[in-house]
Formats: C-alpha cells, structure tokens, sequence
C-alpha cells in the first residue's frame, strides 16, 4: 500500500489490523496516517528501523538499536523486516489501549522542554517542531505559543502542552 494514497478514513478497513471496528475516530486514523508519513522518510510505504530509530532520536528518545529492532519485530505481522500502514495501526491501537494518558502528556512536555526549567521556549518549540518535520516560521511559532500560553508570560509550561500535543498529535 502506498502511504501517499491512503483510502479515505471512512473506508479504511481496521478489522484486517485486528482492530475492533468503530474503536477509533476517522480523526485519529488521519492522524497516524500523518505519523506514519512522518516516520517513513524515503517514502516507499514502510518504516524499517533506521526511519523508526531516527524520528525516535528527534524527538528526544534514545532508544538503542536493539530496542527499535524489537518495535519493528513486534509490528511486523508478515514479517518481512518492515511496517506497512496496517501494521502500524494495530501498533498504535495496542498502544493507546494501554497508555497512561498523565505520563505521556508529561513525557511529552520533556521532550519539548530541552532545558528542564518547566517552561518550553519558543527556540525549543521551534526545534522540536522542525525535528518532526513542521517547518513553522516565526509567526506560526509565535501564534502556538500565544495560545498556549495560560498565564502569558511569553512561555508554556505544564498545563498548555495538551495545546501542543493536539497540534503535534
């Protein structure tokens, strides 16, 4: 499958991923199509570990290669090496079924905040974005931040990250 022809949300079959029809919205499945096309940077349909372990990296992770050999291998249902769109989607449905919504959005925050001074800068939520492959300019950067900032100090802190992770997510 093509990730860059990906059948409309309302078509796509999750039932062939083992995923209970109906369990996620059309939303969230446009959204790991994005993730995936993020992840597969040569885009040929599949992530193999090196696109894994290398968008991992951006975003603050330091998995070892033995740990994203072990992500492939777990999502790899045919396994020739390699996740297709609809071994993603049953990785993340697997995923979200058990996350702690709390530990991620904190998880998350971190990753955002390079300095650890509890507030995310407008260098740091620039670098992150470009990591992820969002080439904001200024502005937009600057728009993010204004409405994520709760207490308008120029910065976000804890409580205006669930505003980034819904524009990164």
């Amino acid at each position: 499958m093509n990730t860059w022809s990906f059948p409309d949300a309302r078509c796509y079959n999750l039932s062939c991923c083992g995923v209970p029809a109906g369990q996620f919205s059309e939303e969230t499945i446009s959204d790991w199509r994005e993730s995936f096309s993020l992840f597969d940077k040569n885009r040929d349909g599949v992530i193999c570990c090196r696109e894994l372990g290398g968008v991992m990296r951006s975003i603050g992770q330091t998995p070892t290669d033995d740990d994203v050999q072990k992500m492939v291998s777990d999502a790899d249902k045919d396994g020739n090496g390699t996740v297709d769109f609809d071994e993603f989607v049953a990785m993340m449905s697997r995923y979200y079924s058990t996350m702690d919504p709390e530990k991620e959005m904190r998880d998350a925050f971190r990753v955002f905040d390079k300095d650890g001074n509890g507030y995310i800068s407008k260098s740091e939520l620039k670098s992150v974005m470009h990591s992820l492959g969002e080439k904001l300019n200024d502005q937009e950067i600057e728009e993010m931040i204004r409405a994520a900032d709760a207490d308008k100090d120029g910065a976000i802190n804890y409580s205006g990250i669930s505003y980034i992770a819904f524009i990164v997510i």
